[in-house]
Parts: C-alpha cells; structure tokens; sequence
C-alpha cells in the first residue's frame, strides 16, 4: 500500500480463482473473484475452516503492507487516530462466533432472474473472530455532538456501471446501530491471523447483519453528521419491491431466518426406512426457536436443536424420520427465531434478488 489515495497492489485473479478452486471452494466469477462453499457446515463442527470460507468481493483483492498499513479515525471525533496493527493487539481483545452471510445467498432461486451473481446456497459461513471492539476504539477517539454516521472505507477499490471513475468500497452504519451491534474490528480468523483474501490486516465484523456491512480490509471510519449516500449504501443493497404499482425501497440490514439442510445431500441414494436429517438455523432477528422438518410432502416435524445455542452463529439441529416408499423423496426445513419470524416457502421478490430465504428442499433417491 502506496498511500490513502494510492495504488493499492491486489492478488492476479487468475491466481486468485485458481487457490479457490483448488481450496474446493465453487466459483461463481473469477473478476472480481465470488465463490460458494459446497460445505459451509460439516458435521459436529461450528466453524467453516477458512480456506472453505465463502468469498464475496465486488472489487480485486487488495494486499496492504501491515507496516505501513494504519486504521485512520477521523471526522466527528475529539481526538483523531491512527492506529498500527500493533496498537490495535495491545487493547482489550474480544472474541466471538459469528455467522456472515451475503445477501444475495440464495438469488438463483427467484424467479424471474433477478440481476447480479446469480448464488445458490453457499455463500454463508460461520467463523470465530477476535479483534478489537468498535466501542472501544470510539471510545478513545471522542465521538463528538452532532455524530449520527459511522462510514467504513475499505482498500478495495474499481469502477461500477453508474460511473468511469474508480471508488472504494464504504458502507456506513449509524451510530446507534453500531453501538447496539457488537462490532468487532478483527484481525483474527478461526484463532489464525486474518488471510489476506478475508480482509487482513482488518476487517469489520458485524453479527447478525448480512455480510456487506462488515467491510474488508478496513482503513477508514469516518464519524459524519449526514446519512451517507454512497455507491454500495444507496444504490446497491436495497430492496427493491414493485408494490401497487410503486417500487419501495428498504436498505439490506439483518440476516432473514433461515435453515439448511447439510445431511442428507441432494441426489444422494438412501435406503427406506429411518432417516437422519441434519442442518443448521440462524437468523440476525434472534436465536433459533425451532427448526421443523417435512418429508415428501408430508406434515411438519419439529427437529432436535443440538448443542448450546449461539448468540452471533448458527444452530445446528436433527430430525429422524420415516423414509417409506421407493423412488425421489424431498425433504425440506424451516426455521422460526426466538422473534417469531419463520422461513417463507417464497419470500417476496425484489429486483436486486436479496434476502432470499427459501425453504430449503433436498431431493433424494430411497431403494
């Protein structure tokens, strides 16, 4: 890293999708490099080991140098900052589970097509961050009266459609929601350093919210007195909902409750009689009350949630059931937080294709 407003090296794409590839990940574009898990949950296992770790990205992937690199806190502040790596390790460490999810998971199965990369169901993964918290480095710098906007700029940066002229990716949060969040500024992955293709030297970690609020490869917060209207605030990552002859606008915020099954796999051939069904649940709303299980076509069963409950993670959860006639079987689940919000069979359409909780269904062969 050359400078704030300088030439930031970024990883060859090719080289990029080739380490994806090989790692197992499935590509879903090589430039900039977007690729789904196949297993974002094994069994018994909480964490996505990290080279298995879904990738979204909407520029090239940066690679700062952390000597140089500094975390700038500016704006609407006492006392502005601008914090080393090794500044940042010497405070308080946090450390939680945190499941992140693109908003786009899922958009392959709207219909019509909704525009963008069209994701099936792995761009969601669960990792333990550890960093340091968002308070607290407010807290040192003085958020000053009048302070209502925190923007988060990346080192990634390019050109989209709407204009000829490179930008970088920000995302704002406001200030209410930032303290309400528990936000983490990480730069620890699953007990590891932070890889360079998840955001390192730093990057935001928001729980609960989908992913592109927890931005990469974090140089900037700036504090503001205005609602922030940039590129990936405001034109992207809001629902766009055609209603009575209107569209309405809703900004992208929390994950929608969602469950997936992992066990059994799509395609895979079963013997009749019992079978075992095992996935994860989560949802930004509130914890995971209950996760419910039919088998082809038939009633709702709840499942077994398994394991102690996660504040910011998914919850894994089982069901045994009766696997009767020969032939394709679907099996299909859905979620209910502690909110009372549950999965829909069809969640409403909206042009950008986001939020896309469908219930999700696994077609199988019984013998």
């Amino acid at each position: 890293m050359t400078g704030r407003d300088g030439v930031v090296s970024a990883i060859d794409p090719a080289e990029a999708s080739r380490a994806a590839a090989e790692a197992g990940l499935l590509l879903v574009s090589a430039e900039p490099l977007n690729c789904e898990t196949l297993s974002p949950a094994r069994p018994g296992g909480l964490l996505t080991p990290d080279g298995l770790f879904y990738l979204r990205n909407h520029f090239p992937i940066p690679v700062l140098d952390v000597g140089a690199w500094r975390l700038s806190v500016g704006g609407l502040v006492a006392k502005p900052l601008e914090l080393s790596l090794d500044e940042l390790t010497e405070m308080t460490t946090d450390t939680f589970v945190a499941t992140l999810e693109c908003a786009g998971n899922g958009r392959s199965l709207f219909s019509p097509a909704p525009a963008g990369d069209q994701w099936q169901l792995g761009a969601v993964s669960t990792a333990e961050w550890s960093g340091v918290r968002l308070d607290d480095v407010l807290d040192r710098a003085g958020v000053q009266a009048g302070a209502t906007e925190l923007v988060f700029r990346g080192a990634d940066r390019g050109t989209v459609e709407e204009s000829s002229e490179p930008i970088w990716f920000e995302r704002s949060l406001s200030l209410q929601d930032a303290r309400g969040s528990g936000a983490l500024l990480a730069y620890s992955m699953n007990g590891e350093p932070l890889p360079v293709r998840h955001g390192a030297p730093l990057r935001l970690v928001v729980p609960a919210w989908y992913a592109v609020a927890s931005v990469k490869w974090l140089t900037d917060i700036r504090l503001a007195g205005a609602p922030f209207d940039g590129y990936f605030q405001a034109d992207h990552y809001m629902y766009e909902r055609p209603r009575g002859g209107t569209v309405v606008r809703e900004p992208v915020r929390m994950q929608q409750v969602r469950a997936l099954i992992t066990e059994p796999a799509a395609g895979q051939r079963l013997s009749c009689g019992r079978l075992t069904v095992r996935g994860v649940a989560w949802s930004g709303a509130a914890p995971i009350g209950r996760v419910e299980v039919s088998v082809a076509d038939g009633a709702w069963h709840e499942a077994s949630l398994v394991g102690e409950s996660s504040t910011h993670g998914w919850q894994w959860w089982e069901h045994q059931a009766a696997a009767g006639r020969p032939g394709e079987t679907t099996i299909r689940a859905r979620a209910t937080d502690l909110a009372g919000n549950q999965q829909p069979a069809q969640p409403e359409w909206n042009r950008l294709g986001y939020g896309g909780n469908f219930i999700h269904e696994v077609t199988v062969l019984l013998h």
